[in-house]
């Protein structure tokens, strides 16, 4: 089981940016499937999920109307579509995998699969 998190780097405020979170070794569509952040000093946070066999989707209040989550099957890739970047954004991006009911989907613990990170730098 291995996710690889790209498409990070440096973006103006305002602008966009699309992280893929490729997996290997396992059914993407079966897994729920979240991005954290993490920035400088702070913990981890919750972003986005997209539930396992479905298109229920679920985002932090702070992305909410901004981020976009979803996967494609065909690719075994999941994505989030960053718009209206703010500075706030800046973190390091981390994509993970559930296998479980995901009751609990906004807290680190939840998730036994994590992809290596992808640095997002927004700048003012």
């Amino acid at each position: 089981v291995q996710l690889q998190a790209s498409g990070g780097g440096l973006v103006l405020a305002g602008g966009s940016l699309r992280l893929s979170c490729a997996a290997s070794g396992f059914n993407l569509y079966a897994y729920s499937m979240a991005w954290f952040r993490q920035a400088p000093g702070k913990e981890r946070e919750f972003v986005a999920v997209i539930k396992r066999s479905s298109s229920t989707t679920y985002y932090a209040d702070s992305v909410k109307g901004r981020f976009t989550i979803s996967r494609d099957s065909a690719k075994n890739t999941g994505y989030l579509q960053m718009n209206s970047l703010k500075p706030d954004d800046t973190a390091v991006y981390y994509c993970a995998a559930d296998w479980s009911w995901n009751i609990r989907y906004n807290s680190p613990a939840e998730y036994p699969y994590w992809g290596q990170g992808t640095l997002v730098t927004v700048s003012s």
